[in-house]
């Protein structure tokens, strides 16, 4: 397969979707690591330190280039894809077998893509915004903080930005559902992505199903607890 076919032939759009599907996967286990050091309650040091630690890697700030391109790259092969099968389809089946013939999730790939869209640019302008191109506030040096003493002489207070984000019920609400549409979106697409890279023996697939659909779960409820527990108050 040549370079070009890859973006170009339906093998090869699915193929890289496979491929920053599972990029994208990697990603959302570290941030969920990260984000989960707010249930340590310790007025947001550990959480802090974790953030500006991770901002001042320069590979990370490098791999911020490749997640982004890897966002973009595999939203544009997703609406390729969904509009090609659209096209094939513009006469439906005689015989409509709902979820037995496919859950309802995996016909909706692009809807569940599409909310997911909308859903990262507003996180990307709650928090990435500011962070990186000002407007966040910085706190006081990490000398003073228990958990690191060498990251810089300041550091963005991303916590202090959460909690004041997540005192909206309608940002909580749209959060708690861009959440939902995650945790549907990776129910199809993490066995998928293997399905697409060449496995195909019954047994590997069950137990890649039972997986991804644990890990769905735990990363969708993990990512909607996260405003869920800052406005009942139980993250301050």
């Amino acid at each position: 397969m040549t370079f070009k076919q890859m973006f170009t032939s339906s093998i090869g759009q699915k193929f890289v979707m496979g491929i920053t599907g599972l990029f994208l996967i990697s990603f959302l286990v570290i941030h969920l690591g990260l984000n989960a050091c707010i249930w340590a309650n310790d007025g947001g040091r550990m959480f802090n330190a974790g953030a500006n630690f991770m901002a001042s890697m320069l590979v990370i700030r490098m791999m911020e280039v490749v997640l982004f391109a890897g966002i973009i790259i595999h939203t544009i092969q997703g609406l390729v894809l969904t509009a090609a099968n659209n096209s094939r389809r513009k006469v439906g089946y005689a015989v409509d077998y709902g979820n037995r013939g496919s859950k309802w999730y995996s016909r909706s790939m692009g809807l569940l893509g599409t909310l997911l869209l909308l859903f990262l640019i507003m996180h990307i302008y709650h928090f990435w915004v500011p962070s990186r191109l000002g407007g966040m506030a910085n706190i006081r040096p990490l000398e003073e903080v228990s958990y690191s003493e060498a990251l810089g002489a300041t550091y963005h207070n991303l916590y202090a930005e959460i909690i004041a984000v997540f005192q909206s019920p309608v940002v909580v609400i749209l959060y708690v559902l861009g959440c939902i549409s995650l945790a549907y979106h990776l129910m199809h697409g993490f066995e998928s992505a293997f399905r697409t890279l060449g496995v195909h023996n019954n047994r590997y697939l069950i137990m890649l199903r039972m997986l991804g659909r644990a890990f769905s779960i735990i990363v969708g409820l993990g990512f909607a607890l996260m405003p869920i527990t800052v406005y009942l108050g139980y993250v301050k």
